[in-house]
């Protein structure tokens, strides 16, 4: 995969509803729910609950984070 094609997958749900997994260290695993907000050239952002947080690009590739449509 690259980068080029996951930054233009992201961007294709800019504005829309999404679910983050994030795929920690030490089994531990978070679930968002939220708006992606803005996409940048290395990371992307999304809304959750009025909080932005931000995600690399790198991360999608490599399996720490996974982005779907809600």
């Amino acid at each position: 995969m690259n980068l080029d094609i996951v930054r233009d997958k992201i961007k294709g749900y800019l504005n829309k509803e999404v679910s983050v997994s994030v795929f920690g260290m030490r089994n531990k695993n978070f679930e968002y729910y939220g708006v992606v907000s803005g996409v940048y050239p290395y990371v992307f952002t999304v809304l959750v609950n009025g909080v932005e947080k931000s995600f690399n690009y790198s991360d999608v590739i490599i399996g720490d984070v996974v982005v779907k449509l809600a």
